[in-house]
């Protein structure tokens, strides 16, 4: 007896592709139609693996994998139509070759590599509400690759489809400017010096949270969690966060999120939505790493409109204390890669510390400090260097060895 196969749960970005009129195609010429599909099929499998994505189950004309970021999702959907629509340029339009493709972000079931589950099924079923050559995607997808992708969304509404019990809301995906292929590529325009630069500590802005309802009462209530979300992340002393008056200037604006970066001298990005049903509220928010892009945390809250301010203060401080450890994380892992400026400063910063150690003497004290004095002057910005410098004061103030005033300690950093 076969042992049974291993069904593991994940979270992940579902990209569903098929041909649009395929049975039409094959009556016409079957073995034209496939010589077609598989020239196309090598250029959407290789746009796949290039973003990172794993194709999972394939029937057909159809193609079902998955990603582990939505934006790497949309990205490849986008990039995909572009190539396949360079391809189909060279042969007439009645054998057009035009893919559909849904992208969802949702739970899903993989039992030997095959992906099941509603997420899979949402994902199919928003591939065929897309044009041929064209992308649509759920409003979770949407939520996460908004502000990141240079992208323009037409807003479908929420589509009954079969088999799917809830709604589904669903946005049609465009390049700006009519250029899919630009517009999903990841290109950062050049740096306006005018830009405030990033700050020494961790910076954060928190934007105003989406409104996905016309109840302008919810759109109250989305701000006054921002404002009390920034309020909280301000006592952080070591978090540098953008003022209320500066992150609702993008309110309403579909602006890429690295440019919001850019112009707000920030590192890290809060968003978030909140979604009203009845008498319960929803409230989804994600923390982005602007330079990378990268999603670094990202949840959603339930509550009832009973106690309005309640919830506030609940969703608050969930949220502080889920991105704070996060930031902290994300700052211990960017230091971890920050290089050493200079090797020589170090080398120097060396040679001094065994004779700052005790027991020492004033000719040992003397030597130090030159030496962290000659590392200043190769790399004022190795901090190290500064604490070997501050002990050798510390020593002769200690000892009374030759006379020590403020010049002389102000000169001892001073490089010679």
């Amino acid at each position: 007896m076969a042992e049974p196969i291993e069904i593991k749960r994940r979270l992940a970005a579902i990209f569903a592709a098929d041909v649009e009129g395929y049975s039409r195609l094959m009556g016409a010429d079957e073995v034209a139609t496939l010589d077609a599909l598989t020239a196309r099929r090598e250029i959407l499998d290789g746009l796949i693996a290039t973003h990172g994505g794993r194709i999972a189950n394939t029937a057909g004309d159809s193609v079902l994998a998955e990603f582990g970021s939505a934006v790497d999702a949309v990205r490849c959907g986008m990039e995909a139509q572009a190539a396949l629509a360079q391809a189909n340029s060279t042969v007439s339009e009645n054998r057009h070759i035009n893919f559909r493709i849904g992208v969802h972000v949702g739970d899903v079931m993989v039992r030997g590599g095959d992906l099941f589950g509603d997420g899979v099924n949402i994902a199919a079923r928003l591939q065929t509400l897309a044009k041929a050559g064209g992308l649509c995607v759920s409003g979770v997808t949407y939520d996460q690759v908004r502000k990141i992708l240079p992208l323009s969304f037409t807003d479908l509404g929420a589509q009954t489809v079969k088999n799917i019990e809830e709604p589904i809301r669903a946005y049609e995906v465009k390049g700006q400017g009519g250029e899919a292929s630009s517009a999903a590529k990841n290109v950062s325009p050049p740096v306006d010096p005018k830009l405030p630069a990033l700050p020494d500590k961790p910076s954060i802005a928190v934007l105003p949270f989406q409104s996905m309802s016309g109840d302008p009462e919810q759109d109250y209530f989305a701000d006054g969690v921002v404002e009390d979300i920034i309020t909280a992340l301000s006592r952080f002393k070591s978090l540098f966060v953008i003022a209320r008056n500066s992150s609702f200037t993008y309110k309403g604006k579909a602006v890429d999120i690295k440019q919001i970066g850019r112009e707000l001298g920030v590192r890290y990005v809060l968003e978030g939505s909140v979604r009203k049903a009845g008498d319960r509220l929803r409230i989804t928010g994600q923390l982005i790493d602007v330079t990378t892009g990268a999603h670094l945390w990202a949840d959603r809250f339930d509550g009832a409109l009973e106690d309005i301010f309640d919830l506030q203060d609940k969703l608050t401080q969930q949220v502080i204390g889920a991105i704070a450890p996060e930031i902290e994380r994300a700052e211990i892992e960017r230091a971890s890669r920050r290089p050493i400026g200079n090797v020589d400063a170090v080398t120097e910063y060396y040679r001094g510390v065994p004779h700052s150690q005790w027991p020492t003497s004033p000719e040992n004290n003397d030597a130090a400090l030159q030496h962290f004095r000659n590392a200043i002057a190769l790399d004022p910005t190795y901090s190290p260097e500064y604490g070997g410098a501050a002990t050798c004061i510390m020593w002769r103030r200690a000892n009374k060895w030759p006379r020590d005033n403020a010049e002389r300690r102000c000169a001892a950093f001073a490089p010679r």
